[in-house]
């Protein structure tokens, strides 16, 4: 009898277990994570579960460049515009030339080329046409010929009239982002009394900070801002030093700060010291003084770039002279796509300009300009009329001081001495 009760017992222990075990097991069933695709090989499902949409394409004007943050360019305006339809955020990569351009695409580092290719080529290489089609020269994007959905799905966004609607989206944003709306506010300027602006304390102490000569921060602020602490370019750079939201956070500065004239100076002064530390290497201090100006403009990268452009083509890379003639050449395909550049293209004739003006008129104020020579370099004509001829009008806020600023460019700057 005893055992014939253990026996059934244990039958009933060995049958409750098994059930949990099937019960555990359709449970991890229900919650077990989806395949990943591990094979690179991505269609629009998948890139619809990432969240992104990798697309390769070259540097250049006509195609991608960032611009102080700013991803720029009619192909990744292209890519952006089919990404929204399908809300994909795109990451855009670089190649150096059209062959490497193939082989990411080909080898699943890439599910997007962005780029007019010939289709002959596209074949030969075992990818498809795809989107963005010139049918007159036969050049179209691509993605792989797996990649069935994501092909249907670019072709169906592609419209007759797309390119034409991106590119004068495009040419405007073009047009705009080098407008800083901003108004030259009253001025005054003395040299006998010493005086350039009404914020020239907080230049001083900003110059505790970069150990620049305040008038040299003083030239710097008039360049970006003409002292308009209310200043904003269509790129998002506020107040007297043209901060970038990104930049100014990463600076401690909090958006209701960056147009308080304080708060904003103290951001650049330490963007300046920040920037005089990651160029140490530069020994002389007044050349270092024009590459931190040049990484202020243009990007600590892009001037990298054009140190190493001068060390390859027998330059001294420390010499401001010697290099800003390659800042000038990141405009041309020759040179940003050359192996040691790393950042590509940029408007090189904007940041050359930007340090030229900036000592011309730190020169002006009195300050010491170090050159061994005179760069020739290009003064940006447009960059004069929108810091002086500006007609768009800006609202006040609480930091707006109300009074005008003469630099020594203004005809009644001689006038007041």
């Amino acid at each position: 009898m005893r055992v014939f009760f253990f026996l059934c017992i244990l039958s009933f222990l060995l049958v409750s277990c098994k059930a949990k075990r099937e019960g555990e097991s359709a449970m991890s069933a229900a919650f077990t994570k989806e395949p990943h695709n591990t094979t690179g090989q991505y269609d629009l499902a998948d890139l619809r579960r990432s969240g992104e949409i990798i697309v390769v394409t070259l540097s250049g004007p006509e195609t991608y460049y960032d611009y102080h943050g700013l991803p720029m360019g009619l192909q990744y305006a292209l890519a952006e515009d089919y990404a929204s339809t399908e809300g994909l955020k795109v990451r855009m990569e670089i190649a150096k030339d059209t062959a490497e351009l193939l082989q990411m695409l080909s080898d699943g580092n890439a599910d997007l080329l962005a780029l007019p290719v010939p289709c002959k080529l596209l074949k030969e290489k075992g990818l498809v046409a795809a989107g963005v089609h010139n049918s007159n020269e036969d050049t179209a994007w691509a993605v792989r010929s797996s990649a069935k959905e994501l092909i249907a799905s670019l072709n169906e966004w592609y419209t007759d009239n797309k390119q034409v609607d991106v590119m004068k989206t495009e040419m405007q944003r073009m047009k705009e982002v080098h407008q800083v709306k901003k108004r030259v506010q009253s001025v005054y300027l003395s040299k006998e009394r010493g005086i350039i602006s009404v914020y020239d304390h907080l230049f001083k102490s900003a110059s505790a900070t970069t150990g620049w000569d305040w008038k040299l921060i003083a030239a710097q602020s008039f360049q970006e801002s003409g002292f308009d602490p209310n200043a904003r370019s269509w790129a998002g750079a506020q107040g007297l030093m043209q901060l970038m939201p990104k930049t100014a956070t990463s600076l401690g500065v909090s958006p209701d700060e960056v147009n308080d004239p304080r708060r904003n100076v103290e951001g650049a002064a330490n963007l300046i010291r920040r920037l005089t530390g990651q160029l140490s290497d530069i020994r002389d201090g007044n050349e270092r003084i024009k590459f931190v100006l040049a990484s202020y403009n243009g990007g600590l990268g892009h001037v990298r770039d054009a140190m190493a452009l001068a060390r390859k083509y027998g330059k001294n890379p420390q010499l401001w002279d010697d290099v800003a003639p390659y800042i000038l050449g990141l405009q041309k395909p020759q040179y940003y796509r050359d192996p040691v550049v790393r950042y590509g293209y940029m408007i090189g004739s904007e940041t050359a300009g930007y340090v030229q003006s900036i000592l011309a008129r730190w020169r002006s104020y009195g300050g010491n300009v170090m050159l061994t020579s005179s760069p020739e370099l290009p003064i940006n004509s447009n960059e004069n009329k929108s810091s002086h001829n500006s007609t768009t009008s800006t609202y006040k806020n609480k930091y707006s001081s109300g009074k005008r600023i003469l630099s020594p460019d203004d005809p009644e700057f001689n006038q007041m001495q």
